[in-house]
């Protein structure tokens, strides 16, 4: 660590949206997170974090699920401990995507959405994807390590027009 500065040690990723008009089909926003070691910081992910796992160390996890957007403030909640993820580690990059069933749905089509990055109660980022209306899916977030080791916030909201699947392939590349 040098000078005063000891980097984003925890930080919560939060999502919401409201929920699709009566007769609808639900809407299904999912946060995903990627992890990549430093030999390849842009190429494949060591290993993703979403609404059916967690990281194997429980350093990322998810608090919180929705599959509808209904609820009370945030919808779905992902918590990063970076201070305690294994030093390999060299970047994070955190995602939205949104579930394809039935039919197709980018995010000018879901209702309110929102996103919040923050560390403690400072709010790093915060967003409603309206630079990114006819995309699938959205990464929301980048960790990076610096050249002391510490982790350091990079925001930006970058659309993408890929099935889950796919988004997860190609989430971590470089913007």
């Amino acid at each position: 660590m040098t000078g005063f500065n000891k980097g984003i040690r925890k930080a919560e990723v939060g999502l919401k949206w409201d929920p699709s008009p009566v007769g609808q089909p639900p809407t299904d926003l999912d946060i995903i997170a990627a992890t990549f070691v430093s030999g390849d910081a842009y190429g494949a992910p060591a290993y993703l974090v979403h609404f059916d796992s967690r990281s194997p160390d429980g350093t990322i996890f998810l608090n919180r699920d929705s599959t509808d957007g209904r609820g009370f403030g945030w919808d779905e909640v992902m918590t990063l401990e970076l201070d305690r993820l294994d030093g390999r580690y060299a970047r994070v990059v955190v995602g939205v995507v949104i579930q394809q069933r039935p039919g197709h749905k980018t995010f000018g089509h879901v209702l309110n959405p929102a996103m919040r990055v923050r560390e403690g109660y400072t709010v790093l980022a915060e967003d409603d994807f309206g630079s990114v209306p006819g995309a699938t899916a959205a990464t929301i977030a980048e960790f990076v390590r610096d050249g002391s080791g510490e982790w350091i916030f990079r925001p930006g909201v970058h659309g993408f027009e890929e099935d889950p699947a796919a988004f997860t392939r190609v989430m971590g590349r470089a913007q």
